[in-house]
């Protein structure tokens, strides 16, 4: 698997996941602290997360950092 594809099944995790909590991406980049076009593009796999915002992001939904990118099976 690439640093593509691992970016965009990360990304669609996250999507998954906030869906499921009915968050829209703005009311999870308010809680997070980051903007809403920034977690669009985590969303679509445009972006290379940081582990900073990986965990962030991850508490936000609820879940561990180990979860959500065990959840992307990476």
């Amino acid at each position: 698997m690439n640093n593509e594809q691992a970016q965009a099944r990360l990304g669609a995790v996250i999507r998954k996941e906030r869906e499921r909590l009915d968050l829209s991406q703005e009311a999870l980049a308010d809680q997070v602290g980051l903007h809403r076009t920034y977690i669009g593009s985590v969303e679509r796999g445009e972006r290379n997360i940081s582990l900073a915002n990986i965990i962030k992001i991850a508490n936000a939904l609820k879940l561990s950092a180990a979860d959500l990118v065990k959840k992307a099976g990476l």
